[in-house]
């Protein structure tokens, strides 16, 4: 299917930048510590589990359930749980090396809510990785079969939720469940996450050169470029 093949290509491209930041972000101890807010398992072990131990790596994945966290009974060493809120962590200024997320922010509601989300993802970690869906996309990846439908005022997104099954999760039920999905992500774009991470480089990730899918905040404390794969300092 064209949708998976583009996913998993975008995925792989998305994933070598990770592992370069991650290769480059500073530490403080032997140990990189990295605190995955929304996170999931799956996801670090497409990244790799073998290049967190090269990196000596540990992750812990944030989730406001223990639901949502999904834990398996992997064996890895690298993987940690946690239930907490990414808008109000419960983790001292600069617990971490690093600090990740991976199409979140969208999901966490209002413009206040956002900018606290933000403010701890800078608090709390030397370093962070923050990618959410380009607003000016044609594409909402989560309602991926109607392009353009998040341009749309609320109310029209609702009764489309509610008639047709556009959604991941499928066609709403009823209006009032319609509005909550609706309501359950607000798409951001470049002057936002720009004003949200002020004191990081933006990497714009394309599609067809023309077209910004996704953007992805990067803070490092060094000279690292994400545009250059072989670059991390001087």
């Amino acid at each position: 299917m064209l949708k998976q093949r583009l996913s998993q290509w975008f995925r792989s491209r998305r994933n070598a930048l990770l592992r370069r930041v991650i290769a480059a972000a500073p530490r403080k101890g032997a140990e990189l510590r990295i605190l995955d807010v929304g996170g999931r398992a799956d996801y670090w072990e497409r990244l790799g589990l073998d290049f967190l131990h090269q990196q000596n790596a540990r992750v812990v994945i944030l989730n406001r359930s223990a639901e949502e966290l999904r834990v398996r009974q992997d064996g890895s060493d690298r993987l940690a749980y946690a239930v907490g809120d990414g808008c109000a962590l419960a983790y001292p200024d600069d617990s971490f090396d690093l600090c990740h997320s991976n199409s979140v922010i969208e999901h966490v509601g209002q413009a206040r809510d956002m900018e606290r989300f933000a403010a701890e993802t800078r608090r709390v970690a030397t370093s962070y990785f923050v990618q959410t869906p380009n607003y000016w996309f044609p594409i909402d990846p989560h309602y991926w079969l109607l392009p353009g439908i998040h341009w749309l005022p609320r109310s029209i997104r609702a009764r489309l939720l509610m008639h047709f099954p556009l959604a991941t999760a499928g066609r709403a039920q009823d209006l009032p469940s319609a509005y909550r999905l609706a309501d359950s992500s607000r798409m951001l774009g470049r002057r936002q996450m720009h004003l949200l991470f002020s004191d990081a480089r933006l990497h714009a990730e394309r599609f067809l050169l023309f077209f910004v899918k996704s953007f992805t905040a990067i803070r490092i404390p060094t000279n690292f470029d994400p545009r250059h794969a072989g670059r991390t300092g001087n």
